[in-house]
């Protein structure tokens, strides 16, 4: 983290301010909802805490936080027996400059679609194409196989081409390799 002293708690609340952010902007693209992402994060960011002295002496805190955010959005999906329903208005969250999205209707559109895959298959979009990893960073992060991984993307690929062909644009520039 750029020179950042992070032994003891006081390094974890400076890793938490300096990077929860980013973090948090992960998390929503697993989760699909603000407060469900903030819950994953606070999730997170509970069990980092809990072994922060370990996860700093190994150097990369950061990418622990991000293998335990995914974990636990995956396995969120699998311990949740439905999906409750989302009632009222449907908060927007803000564009950014560097969004590539800049549409809302687009942006909307694919949250809506991205929202239909399973948590599994979020994931592995979102490390592939919007962290560009590569597939076998991916499967590490997972706890995978390269192969669940290909398997994974393409069928999430699939699915959003049937789901939302309006964005045939954007899956189709996202290749999985055979």
């Amino acid at each position: 983290m750029g020179g950042v002293e992070l032994e003891g708690m006081a390094g974890f609340e400076r890793f938490v301010q300096s990077r929860s952010h980013v973090l948090l902007r992960t998390a929503y693209l697993l989760a699909g909802d603000r407060h469900l992402a903030e819950d994953l994060l606070q999730d997170t960011l509970s069990k980092v805490a809990q072994h922060w002295e370990v996860v700093v002496a190994e150097g990369n805190p950061e990418a622990y936080a991000r293998t335990v955010l995914y974990h636990r959005a995956v396995d969120t999906w699998r311990t949740r027996l439905r999906r409750p329903k989302v009632v009222g208005d449907v908060v927007r969250e803000p564009a950014e400059p560097s969004d590539l999205f800049g549409d809302s209707d687009r942006r909307m559109l694919l949250r809506s679609a991205l929202a239909r895959l399973t948590a599994r298959q979020r994931a592995v979009l979102v490390l592939r194409f919007y962290e560009d990893r590569t597939e076998a960073q991916a499967a590490e992060v997972l706890g995978c196989s390269v192969s669940t991984v290909k398997t994974t993307t393409r069928a999430a690929l699939e699915r959003l081409r049937v789901t939302a062909p309006e964005l045939a644009e954007l899956t189709d520039r996202m290749v999985v390799s055979p």
